[in-house]
């Protein structure tokens, strides 16, 4: 049987390898500024929603770690969304 939370789990890392990518590539593969902020704000928004995925569902106590994680996770998803909609 599959267990949901191993999909959810997989497609995090597969999302923070995205995520990475794409910050790299916003590095490396442009020279236009607006289109690297827009990537480094996608890559953001990829690589802590997919933490937050991995914190909420690990099966241990959070420890102080997670605990920030999970509380600072979403101002910067917030802020690369906001980013993203202001240069649309």
């Amino acid at each position: 049987m599959i267990d949901p939370a191993q999909i959810a789990i997989t497609g995090s890392w597969i999302a923070t390898g995205v995520g990475f990518g794409l910050w790299l590539y916003g590095w490396f593969g442009t020279k236009l500024p607006l289109k690297r902020q827009r990537l480094h704000d996608c890559g953001i928004a990829l690589v802590f929603s997919a933490i937050l995925v991995r914190v909420v569902s690990q099966e241990r106590p959070l420890g102080v770690f997670e605990w920030a994680l999970f509380f600072i996770g979403p101002l910067f998803i917030a802020a690369a969304l906001w980013r993203l909609a202001r240069t649309s």
